[in-house]
């Protein structure tokens, strides 16, 4: 009965890692119409977490070396996407490169880097900047169809949706593993 109480307090007092989905640009997703050096400030991206683009056709989203990210370079892709919700899990630690290779959007901002740290996110959801989301032409928004989702609401309510729903799934299975234990011992 010592041994299983001991287990179930270690396992309360254990905080609940998991992955943090990040929305891109947020409700502005991959355009030419977001500064994405404004949008990542103050987020923290860990191995575990979901980069997740969503654009329009005329968009794509590359991952590209460091020197190709800093001269809006093309030609050397290490990975391309183009089904127009992207979602790219970080795997491992260091900085990630993204760049749209549609002519002239990389050089006019349409870039995002990321450090990766090698820590697992502890389930706080990232902030994101209050207000709504920039406007642009009709091109440049991502795609309002039935194959992809709606934006998320302000504030990334997806992420903290996440949140709560790991947060909730974590006490649900630590009572039934006290309940279980109790019954054992």
């Amino acid at each position: 009965m010592a041994m299983a109480t001991a287990l179930l307090i270690l396992l309360l007092a254990t905080p609940a890692v998991f992955a943090v989905d990040y929305i891109v640009g947020d409700n502005g997703g991959w355009s030419q119409t977001v500064d994405y050096t404004t949008w990542v400030s103050g987020k923290t991206f860990a191995v575990g977490d979901v980069l997740v683009f969503t654009y329009g056709s005329n968009h794509k989203v590359d991952v590209v070396s460091k020197s190709d990210y800093d001269n809006c370079a093309t030609s050397n892709a290490l990975e391309s996407f183009d089904d127009g919700n992207t979602r790219y899990n970080l795997t491992s630690a260091g900085d990630k490169h993204f760049i749209c290779p549609t002519s002239g959007h990389c050089s006019s901002g349409m870039k995002l880097s990321v450090t990766v740290s090698g820590t697992p996110s502890s389930g706080t959801p990232p902030t994101t900047p209050s207000g709504t989301p920039p406007t642009g032409s009709g091109s440049d928004t991502p795609p309002t169809t039935t194959t992809s989702p709606p934006p998320p609401p302000s504030g990334n309510g997806a992420a903290s949706t996440l949140c709560y729903m790991n947060n909730l799934m974590f006490v649900t299975i630590s009572l039934v593993l006290g309940i279980v234990l109790a019954f054992m011992g």
